[in-house]
């Protein structure tokens, strides 16, 4: 489904993708406006068409409000530079942190809207159904989720990510977390792709480390459960110094206003893989205190143009941009970036591109990793410290680079 007509304008090939599109979304009047974009005029004549997807409703939806932003700050930042011979043309669609809606929402993207490249997604599930996807349909995929099997096992040529997968932050934070805070270890994770990669990247390190471990217990909630009384008396009843919690969203929020309600908090260091999201620090306000994070993203970072997108995402949405809007935004601008190396809109001119093609982030300099096409982010340990107003700041307390993050290729399962 990627094949390319032969004619090339302005440095730029057009898909069979995005003319079959536009007869989906609009006829022979879609057909003719994408030709007419096609033939040129002043100035950067083709336009990417781009589906992004967003659990707009379900336990993640204040997640994807913020993911929302970020990449439509992306586009508009892209559409109105003069770097880009190229604009986007950016739909949206509602996964409901559904696999199987996922799926649906991607294949209406690419059939009605006539897109080549999607980015979203925050459940690793859904996401790990849009890899399928996207080597079926040979689209340029950028997921929004962290589950290792997504850059690992389950890789394929059309997947870069820019979001911290589970392996780097547990590689950052690990033997960190049994020096600092305990070595007999309590897992607690949501039963589901991203929880089970928190455990076993977790596990494996701890266990391969030169710090004592020991493994306390484990235990395992549902998605999206309300009730975690049963977990929280384990966990308290136990000889444990310290908690790893592996859940984000909803998930987190529920299970640590309850472990802080029934004293567990006070009882149990906590470490968790998502505690510094701005959205778990603002639903839970003083509640966030001294909890510890594995830290993907602050808007205080002093890196690449991060500054400057701070400045921008406060002025469009009246707020600090958290991870996931800084992981939308660097998403779509990467592949950006992608599009105008390769001198093609062409999905898989693009896909060819991106591995190891070195690049300006958020982060500062960047890359899509070849052998596994995932982006090289450093990690921050960190801690919420409570003082005073609407929610905890986070205090960073040891940073990993992007080099000393990333697990070795040959540890990732992916085969590319």
């Amino acid at each position: 489904m990627a094949d390319s007509n032969t004619g090339q304008v302005d440095g730029f090939k057009t898909t069979r993708r995005a003319v079959l599109g536009a007869v989906g979304a609009g006829g022979i009047a879609g057909v003719a406006g994408c030709l007419s974009n096609i033939g040129g005029g002043g100035g950067g004549s083709d336009t990417v068409k781009y589906g992004v997807l967003n659990p707009m409703t379900g336990p993640y939806a204040g997640l994807a409000k913020e993911q929302r932003k970020g990449a439509k700050l992306a586009v508009k930042t892209i559409n109105d530079s003069d770097e880009y011979d190229f604009t986007i043309d950016a739909q949206y669609g509602d996964t409901q942190a559904d696999a199987e809606t996922g799926q649906q929402e991607a294949r209406k993207l690419v059939e009605q809207h006539g897109a080549s490249f999607v980015m979203g997604a925050i459940s690793s599930s859904v996401a790990l159904g849009l890899n399928e996807f996207a080597t079926e349909e040979s689209v340029v995929y950028s997921p929004g989720a962290a589950a290792i099997p997504i850059t690992g096992a389950n890789c394929n040529k059309y997947v870069f990510r820019c979001e911290t997968n589970t392996a780097q932050i547990a590689e950052a934070c690990s033997e960190w977390t049994l020096n600092n805070l305990g070595s007999n270890v309590w897992f607690h994770i949501a039963d589901y792709a991203y929880g089970k990669s928190v455990l076993s990247e977790w596990r494996s390190r701890m266990k391969g480390s030169s710090a004592d471990f020991s493994e306390a217990g484990v235990t395992r909630a549902k998605l999206g459960a309300k009730n975690f009384d049963s977990f929280i008396s384990q966990i308290k009843n136990s000889d444990a110094d310290v908690v790893v919690v592996g859940s984000t969203g909803g998930d987190l929020i529920e299970f640590l206003n309850q472990a802080n309600a029934q004293g567990l908090t006070d009882q149990k260091k906590v470490m968790t893989t998502t505690g510094s999201f701005q959205v778990i620090r603002g639903a839970l306000g003083e509640k966030a205190d001294g909890v510890y994070s594995g830290t993907r993203y602050v808007p205080k970072i002093d890196a690449g143009d991060n500054q400057e997108f701070v400045e921008a995402y406060k002025s469009a949405n009246d707020s600090e941009p958290g991870n996931f809007a800084r992981v939308a935004y660097d998403s779509i601008r990467m592949v950006a970036n992608g599009i105008k190396e390769a001198g093609s809109t062409d999905p898989d001119d693009v896909a060819d591109t991106l591995g190891g093609l070195k690049m300006q982030s958020l982060f500062g300099e960047n890359e899509f990793r070849s052998c596994d096409h995932q982006a090289k982010n450093p990690v921050w340990v960190g801690q919420n410290v409570y003082e005073s107003g609407p929610m905890a700041d986070v205090k960073l307390i040891e940073k990993v680079s992007g080099d000393d993050a990333i697990p070795p290729c040959d540890q990732t399962g992916c085969q590319l």
